[in-house]
């Protein structure tokens, strides 16, 4: 049976409304704003379709573009659903009112910890802040305790990072909630002085695994992903997790959102629920993305160090300010 005719059974009206858009939706389908790793996406796509009969076309993209681009657009935009890596992409569009509320027995298959408290939007997926060093070049009692030692002058000319993209901008972010702004605007400034900017977490892997620079700030995922292939960009790589609530220790929330003008809000709520359900969860688990899944009692792929043990900081993902850490970082010569 169809995905939206078992959930929606027993209430005869509203069944009949949402067979006619199902129908709707089964010709046009409904458009999603990816900025996810498309192949995850098309996973999701993909499973939903199947079970549900419903299409999904992805326009694929970035965090910071589609925000934009969905800003602009209004209530004209052609998007039905929002994706992102990270959450202030997501922020950006709730604060310009464009979200409809998430249905609320989607809203319960999520820990508050990944939603926002608005009900706004809802955690997808996560991603863990992690060191990744060349082993032939630092030990284990060589790591940087906290994310803010990297600041010190003896990193200098030791460490890289990708300041032009989301990820490290989501980390940033989070550095500025828990430090405050006179904190953030110095170690950016110190990091300006000691860093090597490459684009790109992957490129800062291999950059790390060739010996051009001792370790990098990215996300875990990378590196797993290379060591389910042919390892040969991580061969010479370790990741260091930072944990005991630092800030390096930030723990990034993908998030997922209908938009107000979705022209198919019942087929759109039904995907980001497939997504948050244990269909999209099963699919972080066992597919090839390697990021954390984020649904009540769903696993993730069993090589990640458990998210509970990642001990990350308390962040509020939905007060998260990427206009201000873009600011910041600015100011300090990264952008």
């Amino acid at each position: 049976m169809k995905y939206a005719l078992s959930t929606l059974a027993g209430a005869a009206a509203v069944a009949v409304s949402l067979i006619a858009g199902q129908a709707m939706a089964e010709d046009t389908g409904i458009i999603v704003y990816n900025a996810q790793h498309e192949s995850l996406a098309k996973e999701w796509a993909d499973g939903f379709t199947k079970e549900t009969g419903i299409k999904v076309t992805l326009r694929n993209g970035g965090d910071s573009d589609f925000s934009n681009q969905i800003v602009a657009e209004g209530t004209a935009s052609p998007a039905d659903v929002f994706l992102t890596e990270n959450s202030p992409a997501m922020v950006l569009v709730e604060n310009a009112g464009l979200f409809a509320p998430v249905d609320a027995d989607t809203l319960a298959q999520v820990p508050q910890d990944y939603q926002a408290a608005s009900g706004k939007w809802v955690g997808v997926a996560a991603r863990s802040t992690v060191f990744a060093y060349n082993t032939t070049k630092l030990k284990a009692d060589q790591l940087p305790k906290s994310l803010l030692d990297l600041a010190d002058p003896s990193w200098k000319g030791r460490w890289a990072a990708s300041p032009s993209g989301a990820d490290f901008q989501a980390i940033v972010s989070a550095l500025l909630q828990l430090k405050g702004e006179a904190a953030t605007a110095d170690w950016l400034k110190a990091m300006k002085q000691n860093f090597t900017a490459y684009k790109g977490n992957s490129t800062v892997m291999k950059a790390v695994n060739a010996g051009e620079i001792e370790g990098g700030v990215i996300y875990h995922y990378y590196y797993f992903g290379d060591q389910a292939k042919t390892g040969e960009n991580s061969k010479n790589v370790a990741l260091h997790y930072f944990k005991n609530q630092d800030p390096g220790a930030f723990v990034s929330t993908s998030g997922g959102g209908v938009l107000a003008s979705s022209k198919h809000p019942k087929e759109a709520q039904a995907f980001l629920k497939w997504v948050t359900g244990k269909g999209g969860q099963d699919v972080l688990k066992n597919g090839t993305s390697f990021e954390y899944a984020v649904g009540k009692g769903a696993e993730s792929n069993p090589k990640l160090v458990p998210l509970a043990d990642l001990q990350a900081p308390k962040i509020d993902a939905a007060t998260l300010n990427s206009k201000k850490a873009t600011d910041l970082m600015t100011a300090a010569g990264l952008l």
